[in-house]
């Protein structure tokens, strides 16, 4: 079964319109196509290295763009140590904030929760209500689960929708926690929720049909079951369609 529940992070440079839907593209670096192959990832890494370092002038929000490229190559170290850096010289709170959720979302990449559960405290202790908040607490509520703290993590799965009520992402951890603590009822209606805020794929469907057949609901649960299988094909034709 796939997994809907990552740890987000960010785009850079704040949120924009592709907010539920953040690319993982590495920012413009300005490379000669006719010097290397753009998507060569050993160029990308030793351009990014240089970038890191380069500079006399720490600017927090381009050293945001750096980790996050380093996450889309999956070298998680450097991005760590680039958003802490990043956190550290930012002069503006909310760059701050963001660069502590993402620092969070490169430590639970390397499943180094400890970690994540940290960073994700720093950016909370910032602020509790801003524009990246929601997106802590959600990431939080899936580390501390990770980390075996699943009482925490119900606690902060509830404060991310409090913060963000259309935080699609949010609704759906809610839900899975409270499914797994045997509340399928509740767990149900969080799902919904993911789901008309547009977070429709085969693994909330899959949740929410585990739910309903926990609740008794067995027709409902059957049907659900059904559209996940349909939706899981469809990807997987697109995907051979692509290739």
């Amino acid at each position: 079964m796939e997994d809907d529940r990552p740890h987000r992070f960010s785009e850079g440079q704040g949120f924009d319109e592709d907010y539920e839907e953040f690319s993982l593209d590495p920012p413009e670096l300005s490379v000669d196509p006719s010097q290397v192959d753009p998507v060569d990832s050993r160029v990308l890494t030793d351009m990014l290295d240089e970038r890191n370092v380069a500079s006399d002038q720490v600017d927090a929000e381009r050293l945001i763009d750096v980790g996050l490229s380093y996450m889309g190559i999956n070298r998680f170290e450097e991005a760590t140590g680039t958003f802490e850096r990043a956190a550290q010289f930012a002069e503006d709170d909310l760059v701050a904030q963001e660069a502590w959720v993402n620092k969070g979302a490169a430590h639970a990449q390397l499943e180094e929760y400890d970690e994540a559960v940290g960073a994700y405290e720093e950016a909370l202790a910032i602020d509790e209500s801003s524009e990246h908040a929601a997106e802590a607490h959600t990431n939080l509520a899936y580390a501390l689960w990770e980390w075996g703290r699943t009482e925490q993590a119900l606690e902060h799965a509830e404060r991310a929708v409090e913060v963000d009520p259309r935080f699609a992402q949010a609704w759906y951890n809610r839900g899975f926690f409270l499914s797994e603590r045997g509340l399928h009822e509740n767990a149900i209606d969080c799902f919904d929720n993911a789901i008309r805020l547009g977070m429709r794929t085969a693994g909330v469907l899959e949740e929410k049909a585990i739910a309903l057949e926990e609740a008794g609901q067995t027709e409902e649960a059957e049907r659900v079951q059904e559209q996940a299988e349909e939706l899981r094909e469809e990807a997987e034709r697109e995907l051979i369609e692509d290739q």
